[in-house]
């Protein structure tokens, strides 16, 4: 017997516009500016060219005049969404290059075919703020091809994970905490001390987990120097390779444009938004003629090509809109972050960073949590006490004992003295943290120290611990 059924699915269907602005808002001031100049040469509807007369002649042409009923949308030939100021000079700063990107750039000197560069690609974009791959090959496989359209196998996947793993710092890429340690290993010069250690991780990872030093001299046939050689080489690797790029700005690495620039006054806040070699954008007035001439023409060739001028406007349309949206976007989200962390921006004292999530603003502004992520990303602000990417000023928040709501960068400060004071012959478990941090005053869980240790590249007790 057949049963027939009706399955109601919701789903959401982005509109060319949104889809246009996610991708322009991901963008920093810099890359905006190349967006817009391959848009102008991809468009040929589109027109920056300074020149005085054609401006004036542009500006007469109204395409709701040539519109044909239900052909092409009504479309103004002039679009001043970037204002007539004089191009503004800005300082660029320098900032060491974010972790994704330095793996990107080594990405880049690799002799790949396109889909295996797309493949490592999303494996970098996989990894975890301390350059761990936590996700299982078969998940990757999966989120691949819904997520991505890239299709591969967990053939391909392992072995674009061995090129990922190739790169520096060493390390990278790994899965687990005894893989990270191997691969650094292994990138160094293989000196008897380097050999025994690879050996002792390698075969007998989890006699070394439970200190039963003594075992793994018998299997090994060590001697107790040859243990102790092996053990100051393994406690020197860093089990978080992920920290070691940072995001400060005083290496000469990479020039930056801010995309904020903050002003203050009297602890009155406002900033501006750079417009670096943004160009006004308007329709061609060449294309514009070519639809006037068009209309009302039996010949094909000019409907055609009307036609063709009418798609480029379609499109034209959505990008300029973008923009706008772009534009806004940013700016009610930064006017938020303002807001929510008036104090810290008027004195810069890291004391008055209230602990703030991306949650925090997307309720404030109305937009998605993925939207606030996006606009955070890559982006960098201008202060009277240094220039910071927008994601320092976003942190969880916990409370001391007295129920006030404390920054993870404080907590983060006083979990390295309690280690930087420990005794190295008998250093702190997790657990005895905890009992620190909290007669420091501080009420954090067992996992939330191995979280933040971890983040602050601090090993295990049993790591830390001198012999």
């Amino acid at each position: 017997m057949i049963k027939q059924g009706l399955e109601l699915k919701q789903q959401q269907k982005l509109s060319p516009l949104q889809i246009q602005t996610i991708k322009l808002i991901e963008l920093p001031i810099q890359e905006l500016e190349q967006r817009i100049r391959a848009e102008l040469e991809e468009n040929p509807v589109l027109d920056d060219t300074p020149d005085p007369e054609k401006a004036e002649e542009a500006k007469d042409v109204s395409l709701d005049e040539i519109t044909d009923e239900g052909d092409i949308p009504a479309y103004k030939t002039r679009v001043n969404n970037w204002g007539k100021d004089p191009r503004p000079e800005y300082n660029t700063f320098s900032v060491r290059e974010s972790f994704t990107q330095s793996l990107m750039d080594q990405l880049g000197y690799r002799n790949l075919t396109p889909e295996q560069y797309a493949v490592a690609s999303f494996i970098i974009g996989s990894l975890d703020e301390d350059g761990y791959l936590r996700r299982d090959i078969e998940s990757l496989v999966d989120d691949m091809a819904f997520r991505a359209g890239i299709s591969t196998t967990s053939e391909e996947v392992l072995e674009m994970l061995k090129v990922v793993q190739d790169f520096d710092p060493a390390g990278v890429g790994a899965r687990d905490l005894r893989e990270c340690l191997l691969l650094q290993l292994r990138s160094m010069k293989q000196t008897p001390d380097t050999v025994n250690a690879e050996r002792i991780l390698e075969d007998y990872f989890q006699e070394f987990s439970n200190k039963h030093f003594q075992k793994i001299m018998s299997r090994l046939g060590l001697s107790e120097a040859d243990l102790k050689g092996a053990m100051s080489r393994i406690v020197k690797l860093n089990p978080a390779p992920g920290g070691e790029v940072d995001y400060t700005y005083t290496d000469q690495a990479q020039q930056i444009v801010p995309d904020f620039v903050l002003e203050e006054h009297d602890g009155e806040l406002s900033f501006t938004m750079p417009r670096f070699s943004v160009p006004e954008l308007r329709v061609n007035k060449k294309y514009a003629d070519l639809l006037l001439e068009a209309k009302g023409s039996s010949e094909r060739a000019q409907k055609e090509a009307a036609t063709f001028v009418r798609q480029k406007l379609d499109s034209a349309k959505w990008f300029v809109e973008a923009l706008k949206q772009r534009q806004n976007t940013l700016n009610r989200t930064m006017t938020e972050i303002l807001n929510y962390q008036h104090d810290y921006f008027v004195s810069g004292d890291e004391a008055d960073l209230k602990p703030m999530v991306l949650k925090d603003i997307a309720e404030r502004t109305g937009f998605d949590i993925s939207t606030i992520s996006r606009v955070v990303n890559s982006k960098y602000i201008e202060t009277h006490f240094g220039i910071f990417p927008l994601k320092y000023f976003f942190s969880e928040g916990m409370e001391n004992k007295e129920g006030e709501e404390v920054s993870t960068r404080e907590l983060k400060k006083a979990l390295q003295e309690c280690v930087d004071a420990e005794d190295k012959h008998k250093p702190l478990t997790d657990e005895q943290l905890v009992e620190e941090m909290g007669r420091r005053g501080y009420k954090v869980a067992r996992r939330t120290i191995a979280k933040y240790r971890g983040q602050l590249g601090i090993p295990l007790a049993r790591w830390r611990k001198e012999l």
